[in-house]
């Protein structure tokens, strides 16, 4: 099927659907499909993004700013996952505790104001990557229209691009716990460290970083292509200037560049297993 089928195949799907309550991140994935349920089913869907101290401050103004662009009807849902102990020990199950705090509230929503059926922006790449709030998702029984439609990261990406849409080559950007080594539990403090660091750096020109959160030790991952602008002594010195006004006490950078979940790769293979997804 090519991309306009494509394309057409998630209209269908979303008119299909009827109304929707779609889990929504200010992510690529997940705004695209919140656009796209705007256009197809006008004021019978909802964006849904939730908010506690694992979002960002400016991921969630962002997020916000692209839906009050649109015109697309948008709920902020507070959630308390950090009050969850199985979340807070941050084992390799932490992204399913997450999702299912997000998904039983967005349920509560979506009987209140009689939406019927909640959604979220899976896309077809995701299925073979270790994602536990997948299974989150299908034992909640939210579909994933992107992944109906076929669609790939690149291709939700050029049709993201086709529309206009601003965000359509923005970075992926995971919730901070992701940051924190797991075993090590997940507190606002530790959250916050790692927020303020990667503001800095981000400061400093570097957009594709992650501050990943080893204790005293900030392990730094910046973009390969901006590697060797790191490198340079005065550069260095500003990013260990940045980082340690965070908190930490010791700063290193990862030579091998940012990588998408790097801190699964200290998980047994037992414990990365792919989510079957309701289609």
């Amino acid at each position: 099927m090519n991309l306009a089928g494509k394309r057409a195949l998630l209209d269908t799907t979303l008119r299909e659907l009827g109304s929707v309550m779609i889990a929504y991140s200010g992510g690529t994935d997940s705004a695209f499909l919140a656009w796209a349920a705007h256009q197809a089913l006008g004021e019978k869907m909802l964006a849904v993004i939730a908010d506690s101290a694992s979002l960002p401050r400016a991921e969630l103004a962002a997020a916000l700013a692209f839906t009050a662009h649109h015109g697309i009807p948008t709920h902020i849902l507070l959630t308390e996952e950090l009050e969850n102990p199985n979340y807070q020990r941050n084992d390799a199950q932490r992204c399913f505790h997450c999702k299912d705090e997000l998904f039983t509230r967005m349920e509560a929503e979506r009987a209140a104001r009689g939406f019927r059926h909640l959604a979220y922006g899976m896309n077809l790449d995701d299925g073979g990557e270790f994602r536990p709030g997948q299974q989150a998702a299908s034992q909640h029984q939210a579909v994933a229209p992107l992944v109906m439609a076929q669609l790939t990261k690149s291709e939700i990406r050029q049709l993201a691009h086709e529309a206009g849409l601003e965000l359509w080559d923005k970075p992926a950007s995971a919730c901070l716990s992701s940051r924190i080594e797991y075993g090590r539990p997940v507190t606002r403090e530790s959250l916050s460290q790692v927020e303020r660091a990667e503001e800095a750096l981000h400061g400093l020109g570097f957009l594709q970083v992650r501050v990943r959160h080893h204790g005293n030790l900030a392990r730094i991952e910046i973009a390969r292509a901006d590697l060797p602008r790191a490198l340079s002594m005065d550069v260095l010195d500003s990013i260990t200037d940045a980082v340690r006004r965070a908190g930490f006490v010791y700063v290193t950078l990862d030579t091998q560049g940012y990588r998408s979940g790097s801190m699964n790769d200290v998980l047994p293979a037992s414990a990365i297993t792919p989510a079957r997804v309701k289609q």
